[in-house]
């Protein structure tokens, strides 16, 4: 027989100290970013994308991160070793997609866990696709086609008190956002000018089955302290990809990377679908060009998932998933995470 202190032994055994938990990759037998954190049945699931050693070359568009599956991440406590659930979607099982299977999200309604992904189709565009499965850790199986109206990328699904879902998405360069600004798809369609106002992530309601926009995606208004719009030239504050949303003492979330300069920053609301006021930065620029993250509670403290490359001595497209404890002031702004200082 077992006895009980050898169990706990290998049990305390996967339990990491805080430094090497808050401070280092949190996943190392392979590359993970955009981690999407969710607590579901008393445990973080991260949800991330899966980049593949690859030696490719970067561009403005993107197609460095060639990723095609996904795995699902389970921990039992802050500082336990993530358990890895496998291969839980491939593109080759989405009928509808071709590749680039970029950074999803994760919802649960009524039992049922939903999967809300990007992909590209046959003809290079953008769509966000949803999978299910009655477990927190899939495998997900796939609709047949993306969501109908979906365009673009980084899908954020937010389930509110009331229990009504939303679907936020929004990604400019890569993204495709900018080709999207008349409602249907232009190859051709530029961002705005730097003295006009910012293009916004686009949100909708979903449907009671999860699987379909309420109504069609609307941009959402992002604001200065005075009422102004914030501006396209205004690449430390306008919005650029990662959009991610959660709540607080009543109060609306919206965070988002700042993309070309790096910043992981925030605006808040009294509603879901904004407008959000501009309140300041959450995370300076980490190694890598990229920088993607979520925000969770988990047993009365806040956490900051996000990813950086330094597993990979900086490739762009060798990404790590990494976590932060996150703070808010009494006032209800967020302090600055310093994740080398946790």
């Amino acid at each position: 027989m077992i006895s009980k202190l050898r169990i706990f032994k290998k049990l305390n055994s996967k339990l990491l100290d805080k430094a090497a938990i808050m401070t280092k990759p949190l996943i190392t037998h392979l590359y993970t970013a955009d981690p999407s954190a969710h607590v579901f049945e008393d445990k973080i699931y991260i949800y991330p994308s899966h980049d593949l050693d690859h030696n490719n070359i970067a561009d403005d568009s993107g197609d460095q991160y060639d990723m095609e599956d996904y795995h699902v991440f389970s921990m039992d406590a802050i500082n336990s070793v993530p358990v890895d659930h496998g291969e839980v979607l491939h593109v080759k099982d989405v009928p509808w997609a071709a590749k680039q299977m970029w950074a999803p999200d994760a919802a649960c309604k009524n039992g049922t866990y939903y999967f809300y992904f990007p992909a590209k189709d046959p003809d290079g565009i953008f769509h966000i696709g949803v999978a299910s499965s009655k477990s927190p850790a899939g495998p997900f199986k796939a609709e047949p086609g993306y969501i109908p109206g979906s365009f673009s990328i980084d899908p954020c699904s937010f389930v509110d008190d009331d229990g009504q879902a939303y679907l936020y998405i929004g990604g400019l360069w890569g993204g495709q956002l900018e080709r999207w600004q008349n409602g249907s798809y232009d190859p051709n369609g530029k961002e705005p000018a730097n003295d006009q106002p910012a293009l916004g992530p686009r949100v909708s309601k979903l449907r009671a089955d999860m699987c379909h926009l309420d109504s069609p995606l609307h941009e959402i208004k992002i604001v200065d302290q005075a009422g102004n719009p914030l501006l396209a030239g205004d690449h430390d504050r306008r919005f650029f990809e990662g959009v991610w949303v959660h709540k607080y003492t009543g109060l609306y979330y919206m965070s988002y990377s700042t993309g070309d300069t790096h910043y992981i920053v925030y605006a808040t609301s009294q509603k879901p679908e904004g407008p959000f006021v501009y309140q300041g930065r959450i995370l300076n620029p980490v190694l890598g060009w990229t920088t993607h993250h979520s925000i969770v509670e988990f047993k009365g403290h806040w956490y900051l998932f996000h990813h950086d490359a330094t597993l990979s001595g900086g490739v762009d497209n060798k990404r790590s998933v990494k976590v932060a404890e996150l703070f808010y002031n009494p006032d209800g702004t967020i302090r600055l995470v310093e994740p080398d200082k946790q």
